[in-house]
Formats: structure tokens, sequence, C-alpha cells
């Protein structure tokens, strides 16, 4: 199957940060964020994988107890049921993958 950007709608989770869910698969699911400058996820966990890949801009990632500076180029794994969270130092565009497909973010 083939999923094209245009069709995915972009979604205001909070203010400062775009979530565009991309494709969803039986077990896995890719969405897209666009975060401004100094928006903050604050730490929370669910029952997905989580692995990240910053496209753009600069983040400070927490997952557990360890925090880094991620920038272009940059991934990171948040294991199910771990709390983690993010700091926006500089506006980013970051790809998510949660295994399994989160239902809350799937598309109408």
């Amino acid at each position: 199957m083939i999923y094209r950007y245009a069709d995915a709608a972009p979604v205001e989770v909070m203010p400062g940060l775009i979530r565009r869910t991309l494709v969803t698969g039986k077990s896995m699911m890719i969405c897209e964020f666009t975060l401004d400058t100094g928006v903050e996820i604050p730490p929370h966990a669910h029952p997905h994988e989580q692995v990240g890949y910053v496209a753009s801009g600069k983040v400070r990632i927490t997952v557990g107890s360890e925090s880094f500076v991620l920038g272009p180029g940059d991934s990171y794994y948040a294991p199910s049921g771990v709390q983690h969270g993010a700091q926006v130092l500089q506006k980013a565009v970051v790809v998510d993958t949660f295994n399994p497909p989160r239902e809350d973010y799937r598309q109408g």
C-alpha cells in the first residue's frame, strides 16, 4: 500500500505540536511530529514501544533516568511502559514509530 503525505491530516496535539499519522499497519504505525521551540512533552508511559528519529532541529529526550540532546539524524528508543518525555530546544521534526499502533493516533 502507498500512503501520501498530502493525505496525512495535521492534528494539533497542543500549542506548538502538530502530529501527522503517516501510515498504520497491523503491528506498527509511523507519525511525524512538528514541534516549536520551547514545547515540553511531560514524562509519560504507554504500552507501545516507541522508536524516534530526529529529522531536523534539536530535542532533549529523557527515557527513564537518562537524558540526551539529539539533533538531525539521531534516534532514540523508549521501551513499552518506560517513562519518557521531551523538551524542544530548536524547532524540530521528529518521526516516531509505535508498536503496536496507538489507537488514539489513527486517522479518522
